[in-house]
């Protein structure tokens, strides 16, 4: 009798690609956030460009096609999703010219932000079957990016500012997501707690 063929998890020659996808949204995050919040001033927003092209974007979105080779759909679909947000956030903010929709150019930014509001309220949902850490990010993203909504509907600073505080709030937590992840490999056992969901 033949001994029963030994099933290998696809992608499991793969290290963990999640840690390097939410260091690199975690950074870029932060930076904008602090802006959003009011801690530096809104003339230095293009300084994010290369995170949000480099880390927030290219690193961020090669982690979820790793997701994708190790079989993992939710942490695919989210890191290409927000990598391409930050690529996309780099198009819009510094390469087009909105000048020509006049006062729709706000509205234009508030669907764009209520698009994304949307998506991450359905993966926040999906988040809650991952990890404590993970739905943790995605409940404070959620709350950023519809604070950010709000606050570009209204035309209201403060929404902004909360945004961006939540925002930090986000980056932190992503920062602790990402930490854990690999303190965890290194130490080769579950040291630092991300409350696992079955």
């Amino acid at each position: 009798m033949e001994a029963p063929e030994r099933v290998i998890p696809p992608g499991s020659h793969l290290a963990d690609p999640a840690p390097l996808g939410l260091a690199g949204f975690a950074m870029t995050t932060f930076f904008l956030s602090v802006v959003n919040a009011g801690l530096l001033p809104a003339t230095v927003t293009a300084g994010v460009f290369g995170l949000a092209i480099f880390y927030g974007g290219i690193a961020q979105f090669a982690a979820g096609l790793w997701e994708f080779a190790k079989g993992n759909t939710f942490g695919a679909v989210a890191f290409c999703s927000f990598g391409a947000f930050w690529l996309s956030f780099w198009f819009l903010a510094g390469r087009t010219d909105l000048a020509a929709a006049g006062s729709s150019a706000g509205k234009a930014i508030a669907f764009y932000l209520l698009g994304w509001t949307i998506f991450t309220g359905y993966m926040m949902l999906a988040s809650f079957r991952v990890s404590g850490a993970v739905a943790a990010v995605f409940v404070t993203l959620f709350v950023t990016f519809a604070l950010l909504t709000i606050g570009a509907f209204t035309d209201v600073p403060v929404w902004n500012k909360a945004g961006g505080i939540v925002g930090i709030i986000t980056a932190v937590v992503a920062w602790y997501a990402s930490f854990a992840a690999v303190f965890n490999f290194t130490a080769k056992r579950p040291t630092v707690p991300v409350w696992p969901r079955a």
